[in-house]
């Protein structure tokens, strides 16, 4: 590019000066670019002086085929974040996740058609159940009230987070600690020692990192009121939550009940099992198994199809919220119909990780209560640590594919190079010292254990209150408790998406265009600069 053309797209790409308070709206006034010159009086940060906006970063940069360009004229989500070659990414992985809900679907209807058939020897109530050897119409009444519990409890974490940004993070690790030391009382008050310990030291954890990181709370409450404020601007990113968590919260329901259908049929204990060919404890292992994985599975996609359609909307904000042509419009659908075509197979992909990883992990846990059942305080000691262990992996799967599919969402490459691209910008752009500073995620993570620390203790009680006789003995605390729990956790992070995937998001695009935010908001960026400096020279530098 030629200097006076470098010159041209400076004096055209020169940001509008505007009065934005704390909580204000995001981009409410449209920009004069005519007056530019006459009414700048402020001056971001010293990282401004060391950056000069080149417009297009050169090719190859982040390890993809294609510069970092959006089209400030478009009129739909398309035409600004315009895919070349379009085509269906990852599209074995899509043929493998629509095997996977036939298969679900199959199950679903043998088990729930024996279900319907012996509804009346079940019982219709809580109290009602005639089946004493395995879970029954008391354990489906029991996940059915979890689920509602997690959407109330869900609502609210996304209810405060908007009404108090800053004060929402500082809340969740106090809240986080106090009930986690309760429940973990609670536990421990009523001889369930392996879960009263396990909550103590996950709360133990906890504080910890509370005082380990309290400086790290304005900076993190700075990123979430920009986030918030965007929310407002565009409600579509709550219209798509809410769709999802209706969704998400139906299918768990499903889940859940067929669940208890397939203890019902093929559990060898039960009363309805009069064919020995027909149930066995190993057809019930491998039945279930199958039911796990489809279930998470199809969990995990409709929690990521969400994140990469409300990513969509952050960057159109990003991007376009400054332009003279204005935003494009409905970003919301033009995200969604980019999830559910070219990047649909990707969104597979980096789900089935994740899902692999949920079902060791759950698998784990259920062998961790087989041992603490039978007292061996060795073994309790050793699935502790690798419970710890398998926590940490998950997280990481989660991050990286938090990071990845928000890059995804803009750029529209399949899942390896996208997320080859997120890695080069973590390790090379400076994103590392962003997340690591940010306690947006570890807040939201703090309100979903909260919600999976309810859920769980409502488990836990509902059984000892109802006393269902196939749980006489007890053995049935842990794998109940443990499946609420998990419910709790997946509904919690379906409501919340549009925080984590507007922190992700913002985070993507100020790493690999951060003259787009210096000079679209000039005021934002030098208080981001002022709470955080380091990132920015870490940004300089490279």
């Amino acid at each position: 590019m030629s200097e006076g053309k470098h010159q041209q797209k400076q004096q055209q790409q020169q940001p509008p000066v505007y009065d934005q308070s704390e909580g204000g709206d995001l981009g409410a006034q449209q920009p004069n670019y005519n007056q530019q010159q006459q009414q700048q009086t402020h001056q971001p940060p010293q990282f401004t002086q060391d950056v000069e906006y080149h417009g297009e970063p050169d090719k190859n940069e982040y390890n993809d085929d294609k510069p970092s360009v959006w089209n400030p004229d478009a009129e739909t989500f398309d035409e600004a974040f315009k895919v070349e070659k379009p085509r269906l990414n990852d599209w074995p992985f899509t043929i493998f996740f629509i095997i996977c809900c036939a298969g679900f679907i199959v199950i679903a209807a043998i088990t729930l058609k024996e279900y319907a058939h012996t509804y009346s020897q079940q019982g219709s109530s809580i109290y009602q159940s005639t089946q004493s050897f395995t879970l029954n119409t008391n354990t489906v009444i029991l996940f059915v009230f979890g689920v509602v519990i997690s959407l109330v409890l869900a609502a609210g974490t996304l209810v405060l987070a908007r009404a108090h940004p800053r004060g929402f993070i500082k809340l969740s690790i106090i809240v986080n600690v106090i009930m986690g030391i309760g429940t973990a009382i609670a536990y421990l008050v009523m001889r369930y020692w392996s879960a009263g310990i396990v909550f103590l030291v996950m709360t133990c954890i906890s504080a910890w990192c509370y005082w380990s990181m309290r400086s790290r709370i304005p900076f993190s409450a700075e990123v979430l009121v920009t986030v918030i404020n965007v929310m407002k601007k565009y409600p579509s990113t709550l219209i798509v939550s809410l769709v999802g968590a209706i969704v998400a919260g139906c299918f768990s329901v499903l889940f859940s009940t067929v669940v208890v259908a397939t203890y019902m049929k093929y559990d060898p204990s039960s009363y309805q099992c009069t064919d020995p060919n027909g149930c066995s404890r190993a057809k019930l292992i491998g039945i279930l198994f199958c039911v796990f994985f489809a279930g998470y599975y199809i969990t995990e996609v409709i929690r990521n199809v969400i994140h990469v359609t409300i990513s969509g909307v952050y960057g159109t904000w990003y991007y376009t919220s400054k332009s003279d042509q204005g935003e494009p419009k409905w970003p919301a659908s033009g995200a969604f119909k980019r999830a559910m075509t070219y990047s649909f197979g990707s969104i597979c992909f980096g789900s089935l990780i994740v899902t692999f990883v949920d079902l060791l992990r759950q698998g784990l846990n259920i062998l961790k209560q087989s041992v603490a059942s039978a007292g061996d305080g060795c073994a309790q000691c050793g699935f502790l640590v690798l419970d710890i262990v398998m926590g940490l992996v998950e997280w990481l799967a989660r991050f990286f594919n938090q990071y990845s599919y928000s890059y995804i969402s803009l750029y529209g490459d399949a899942y390896i190079p996208a997320a080859k691209a997120t890695w080069r910008l973590i390790r090379q752009k400076g994103m590392d010292a962003l997340v690591n500073q940010c306690l947006v995620g570890t807040a939201l993570g703090f309100f979903h254990l909260f919600n999976g620390y309810v859920t769980a203790l409502f488990a836990f009680l509902y059984l000892r209150l109802t006393k269902p006789d196939y749980n006489s003995d007890g053995s049935y605390y842990g794998p109940v408790v443990a499946f609420a729990f998990l419910i709790a956790v997946q509904i919690s992070h379906v409501i919340t998406q549009p925080l984590m995937s507007g922190t992700s998001t913002f985070f993507i695009a100020l790493v690999r265009d951060p003259e787009v935010y210096m000079q679209s908001y000039p005021d934002r960026f030098e208080t981001i600069a002022q709470t955080y400096p380091d990132i920015f020279d870490k940004l300089r530098s490279h």
